[in-house]
C-alpha cells in the first residue's frame, strides 16, 4: 500500500518520538536501596546559606541557624561544627535547645594569630556547654599545606590540656596512615572518606571504605576510629571513575548507612546542606555535598527507588515535543525524500532535542551567579547555533545522497541542427578584466572565437589598467578577431567589477536578449551559448548558471587540493539548491537575461561580491534562474595560498554585505517576495560560514579559559562535557559528511577527498575573520585573484599561515598544558584537551597547505576548452 508523503511524515517523526521517550525512561530506570533509618548518627553540618560566606565574614543569622537545627532534629543524633567565627559559636547553645550533640570545630590556616583567637573560642565555648562531646582543631590543614605536624601537634596538645575531652583534627585517611605519630597527640582518629576524590567508582565505594577503615585499625589499634567525613557529591565533574550525580550521591549514603550500622561506624555523613561558597576553594563540586540543597530542600527520596532523572518524564516529553517540531520542519517540502533520508533527519531532530533539554536541565541544576548565567547564556546560545548548522548539514547531506529525483533539473541540450539565426536570441558576452595577462586573455578570446553560435558579441572592459603593455596587446587582438569583439580600456572606472560590468551594459547591442559573463582566465567550449541560451525560452528565467571549472588542476599537489575543494559546492550544495530555486549566481560562466538585469538596476557596487547579490535580487523580483551541472568553461586557480585565501576572503565577506543589505528579504520581515524555499537556501548555506566566525570568538575563548587552568589548575575545572561534545560532534559530522558525498555524489578518489577535506579547513580562520570583518565594516577594497603569477617562496609560504601557526601553537601547548595538570584526575579535562587539539587542526591544516604550495610544479597537459563538457 502506497503511503502519502504527509503520512510518511508524521509516522516517521511519532515513531522516534515514541522511541525517544522510551530511552529517556530507561536511561531513568528506578535502582531500590535499603531505606534511610529513622536517625543517623552525625552530620556535618555549616548552617551558610546562598549569600552566606566565611572568608568574607557574612554569616547565617541565629534564626537561621536554629530553624536548619530543628529541620535536622529527631533525624540526627549529633553534629560536626567547623569554625567558631561570627554566629557559628553559637550551634552548640542552639543545638542543646534540639537535643543534639556536637562534636565543635576549630578552624585553623597559617595565620598564626587568628589561629590563637580561634582556640581561645573553642575553649570557652566548649566549656560553656555540655552537649560538646569532643573537639576537633583544625581540618585538612596538612592537605592544604598550611601548618606543619609539629606546628600543628602543638595546638593538639595544648587543647588537650585545657580541655577535658577528646581532641583530634579532622585529615583525609590517607594523611593520617603517611603521619601515624599524628596519633600519639589525638584522642580519636578523625578521618575523611570521600571515594569521589579518589576516583572510586560508586560500584566499589563502599568496599574501599571497608578497607581503608581496616588500614587505619591496624595502624591505630587503641584509638577510637571516626568516619567524620564520609559522603558523595550530587554534582560536579567526573573525576576518574567517580561519577558525580544526585541519583549517586543517593545510592552512595543509603547503601553507606545500611553498612554503617552494621559494622558499628561512628560517622559524620558530608554533610547536611549544600554550601555554594566552597566552590571558590573545591571547585564546582565543593557545593554539592549535602544531604539537603542550599534551600533546605531534601534532594533525593530516603524511602523510594532511586530515579537517576527524577523528572525524566517532563524531560522526555519536552524532548519529545521540540523533537516533533524540528522534524517536522525538515520535512517541510520533502515530497521527493526516500524512507531512509527522512529517517535520518528524524533520528538527528530528537537527538538535538534531547540533548538541548538535558544541557538546559543539567546547567539549571547548578549554583549560579551573575558570572555563571552570563557564561551559561553563551554557551547556551553556541550550542543552539551548533544545532542549527548540524541540522542543515544533515538536511543537505539527506537531499543530496536520498532524493528519487532532482525536482527541476537543467541538463545541456543535446546535439542538433541549429534553428535559422533569426530565430536565436542576440547574447552580448562581457568580459572585466584588470591588469590581467595579456597572453592569459588572448586565449579566453580565442576560445570565444570558437562559439558554435551565430549571433554574439563579445566586449571586453579592462578597467584602471595603468601599463599599456599590459592592455593594448589585448586590444589589438580583438582587432584581428573582426567586429564581434569590442575593447574598451576604461580609467579612470569607479565601482570595480561591477563598475566594469555596469560600463558594459551601456555599450551593449540593443537588439541582445541575453547578457553572459566570464571572468578573463576562462577558456568556454564552443557549444556553451548553443546549449544554454534555449533555456530563456521560458519567460520565467531570469538567469542560467554553469559551474566554475578549472583547467589546471593537474599542475601541482597545491591546485589538485583547492580543484577538490571547490568541486564540492559546484556537484553537492548548488545542485541541492536548485531544487528549490535558490542557487548562488556567479560572475563567471553565467547568463542574464538583459532586460532582467536592466531591470533590477544592473551590478551592485557597494557590494564586493556583486554576482552572489544580482542572483538574490533576480529572486526577489520574483524570476527563476537555472544551474547546469555540466561544465562550459574552465579558468585558473590562485597560483598562491595567500591569493587562495584572499579569494575565499572576499566572497565570506561579500556574503555578509548581502546579508546585511538584504535581512528582510532574508528572513520575511519586511519584503515576502523570497520562498521559504529560498530564504532557507540563503540562511542555511551561509551559517557554515558564521559558525567559522563565531568559531574564534570559540578559539579565544578556550585559550582564555585554559590559561586560567593553567594558573589556578585547582579552582578551575574544564568546560562541562555537554558544552564540549558538541563542537567536537559537529566537526565530525561535517568531516564525515563531506567524504561521504565526495565518495558518492562528486565521485572522487580518497586521494582528492582528503585534499579537499585539507584546503576546506585550510580556509577557516580566514573565512572567520572575513566573517567578523563583514559585521564591524561597510566596505573594503576589491581585489582581483591573481592567475599566472610566480610560486612562493618557502619564507613566503610560512608567512601566509603566520596568525594559524600562532594559534595552533598555543592549541596545542594549552592541550598539554590542561593534560599534565589535570588529565590524570578529571575525565573531562582529557575531553576538554582534545577538544583544543581537534581546535588546532583547520590552524595546522592552514600550516600544511602553504607547505604544499611550496613544491615543485609537475609538467601537465592542458584541456583544451572542448574536453570541459563530457
Amino acid at each position: 500500500m502506497k503511503i502519502s508523503a504527509l503520512r510518511l511524515n508524521w509516522l516517521i517523526a511519532l515513531g522516534f518520538g515514541l522511541a525517544t521517550f522510551l530511552l529517556w525512561g530507561w536511561g531513568s530506570r528506578p535502582s531500590t536501596e535499603p531505606p534511610w533509618p529513622s536517625q543517623v548518627a552525625g552530620m556535618s553540618f555549616s548552617p551558610l546559606h546562598l549569600n552566606n560566606d566565611p572568608v568574607e565574614g557574612k554569616y547565617p543569622t541565629l534564626e537561621e541557624i536554629d530553624v536548619d537545627l530543628a529541620l535536622l532534629a529527631g533525624q540526627v543524633r549529633a553534629v560536626r561544627t567547623y569554625g567558631l567565627g561570627g554566629t557559628l559559636s553559637e550551634i552548640p547553645r542552639l543545638a542543646q535547645k534540639h537535643g543534639m550533640k556536637v562534636t565543635l570545630g576549630a578552624w585553623l590556616t597559617d595565620n598564626r594569630e587568628e589561629n590563637e583567637l580561634e582556640l581561645q573560642r573553642l575553649v570557652k565555648v566548649a566549656r560553656a556547654n555540655r552537649n560538646v562531646v569532643q573537639v576537633i582543631v583544625g581540618n585538612e590543614t596538612l592537605l592544604r599545606g598550611e601548618l606543619t605536624l609539629e606546628q600543628l601537634a602543638g595546638y593538639l596538645d595544648r587543647i588537650r590540656k585545657e580541655l577535658r575531652l577528646p581532641v583530634s583534627t579532622g585529615e583525609p585517611w590517607n594523611v593520617w596512615l603517611a603521619n601515624p605519630q599524628l596519633g600519639r597527640h589525638a584522642d580519636f582518629i578523625a578521618a575523611h572518606f570521600l571515594p569521589y576524590w579518589e576516583g572510586v567508582p560508586l560500584t566499589a565505594a563502599l568496599d574501599h571504605i571497608d578497607a581503608v577503615f581496616a588500614m587505619l585499625k591496624k595502624q591505630f589499634p587503641k584509638q577510637r576510629v571516626i568516619m567524620a567525613e564520609v559522603g558523595w557529591p550530587s554534582n560536579g565533574r567526573t573525576r576518574r571513575a567517580s561519577v558525580a550525580s544526585q541519583a549517586n550521591e543517593a545510592i552512595f549514603l543509603r547503601n553507606y548507612l545500611a553498612r554503617a550500622e552494621r559494622n558499628k561506624y561512628e560517622y559524620f555523613l558530608m554533610e547536611a546542606f549544600d554550601q555554594p561558597w566552597k566552590s571558590e576553594s573545591e571547585g564546582a563540586v565543593g557545593a554539592y555535598w549535602g544531604v539537603f540543597d542550599v534551600h533546605r530542600n531534601q534532594k533525593f527520596s530516603f524511602t523510594e527507588p532511586v530515579l537517576r532523572i527524577p523528572q525524566w518524564k517532563l524531560l522526555a516529553g519536552l524532548s519529545v515535543a521540540l523533537g516533533l517540531a524540528a522534524a517536522l520542519i525538515l520535512f517541510t517540502d520533502s515530497s521527493s525524500l526516500r524512507r531512509r533520508g527522512r529517517s535520518f533527519l528524524a533520528l538527528l531532530a530528537y537527538g538535538m532535542a534531547a540533548t538541548l533539554v538535558w544541557v538546559i536541565y543539567d546547567y539549571s541544576h547548578q549554583y549560579q551567579s551573575f558570572l555563571t548565567i552570563s557564561v551559561g547564556i553563551c554557551l547556551l546560545l553556541g550550542f543552539l547555533g551548533i544545532c542549527f548548522v548540524l541540522l542543515t548539514e544533515a538536511h543537505e547531506l539527506a537531499e543530496a545522497s536520498w532524493t528519487r529525483k532532482r525536482r527541476r533539473f537543467f541538463a545541456g541540450t543535446p546535439e542538433r541542427e541549429l534553428p535559422a539565426g533569426n530565430l536565436l536570441r542576440k547574447v552580448s558576452i562581457h568580459v572585466p578584466a584588470y591588469n590581467e595577462p595579456p597572453e592569459m586573455m588572448i586565449g579566453t578570446l580565442n576560445a570565444l572565437a570558437a562559439l558554435d553560435y551565430p549571433d554574439f558579441e563579445v566586449l571586453v572592459i579592462d578597467n584602471n589598467t595603468k601599463d599599456p603593455a599590459v592592455w593594448q596587446p589585448v586590444e589589438a587582438h580583438c582587432a584581428t578577431l573582426g567586429e564581434r569583439f569590442r575593447f574598451f580600456h576604461v580609467a579612470p572606472l569607479a565601482g570595480f567589477k561591477a563598475g566594469a560590468l555596469n560600463f558594459a551594459i551601456r555599450q551593449t547591442a540593443a537588439d541582445a536578449e541575453v547578457i553572459a559573463v566570464i571572468d578573463s582566465d576562462y577558456q568556454v567550449s564552443p557549444r556553451w551559448l548553443r546549449d544554454l541560451v534555449p533555456y530563456f525560452d521560458n519567460p520565467a528565467i531570469g538567469f542560467i548558471q554553469a559551474p566554475q571549472d578549472y583547467r589546471d588542476a593537474g599542475e601541482s599537489l597545491f591546485k589538485d587540493m583547492c580543484y577538490a575543494e571547490y568541486k564540492g559546492f559546484f556537484h553537492i550544495g548548488m545542485v541541492t539548491r536548485n531544487d528549490r530555486n535558490a542557487i548562488i549566481e556567479h560572475g563567471t560562466m553565467t547568463m542574464v537575461r538583459s532586460r532582467v538585469l536592466n531591470e533590477v538596476g544592473g551590478w551592485a557596487e557597494w557590494c564586493i561580491t556583486e554576482d552572489a547579490e544580482l542572483g538574490l535580487r533576480i529572486f526577489e523580483a520574483g524570476y527563476e534562474g537555472g544551474y547546469v551541472e555540466q561544465s562550459y568553461g574552465r579558468g585558473l586557480m590562485p597560483d598562491s595560498f595567500i591569493d587562495y585565501k584572499k579569494q575565499r576572503f572576499r566572497w565570506a565577506y561579500g556574503s555578509v554585505q548581502i546579508m546585511r543589505r538584504h535581512l528582510g528579504a532574508l528572513f520575511g520581515w519586511q519584503d515576502r517576495s523570497l520562498s521559504r524555499g529560498q530564504r532557507y537556501h540563503f540562511v542555511a548555506g551561509w551559517l557554515p560560514w558564521l559558525a567559522d566566525g563565531l568559531n574564534l570568538f570559540y578559539t579565544l575563548g578556550a585559550l582564555f579559559w585554559s590559561a586560567l587552568i593553567i594558573i589556578d589548575p585547582r579552582h578551575t575545572d574544564p568546560p562541562l562535557a555537554v558544552f564540549t561534545i558538541p563542537p567536537l560532534a559537529l566537526f565530525f559530522f561535517k568531516v564525515l559528511k563531506l567524504i561521504y558525498l565526495y565518495r558518492t555524489r562528486v565521485r572522487a578518489s580518497r586521494r582528492e577527498t582528503f585534499g579537499a577535506a585539507w584546503a576546506g579547513l585550510a580556509l577557516s580562520h580566514t573565512i572567520a575573520k572575513a566573517v567578523v570583518a563583514g559585521f564591524c565594516t561597510r566596505s573594503i577594497p576589491f581585489f582581483r585573484t591573481p592567475k599566472c603569477e610566480n610560486r612562493p617562496r618557502l619564507l613566503q609560504a610560512l608567512q601566509s599561515a603566520a596568525e594559524e601557526a600562532l594559534l595552533a601553537v598555543l592549541l596545542i601547548g594549552a592541550a598539554l598544558a590542561v593534560l599534565w595538570l589535570q588529565g590524570e584526575e578529571l575525565p573531562g579535562a582529557r575531553l576538554w584537551a582534545a577538544a583544543l587539539l581537534v581546535q588546532s587542526l583547520p590552524y595546522l591544516a592552514a600550516i600544511g597547505l602553504g607547505l604544499v604550495n611550496v613544491l615543485p610544479a609537475r609538467r601537465v597537459v592542458v584541456l583544451s576548452p572542448a574536453r570541459a563538457v563530457g
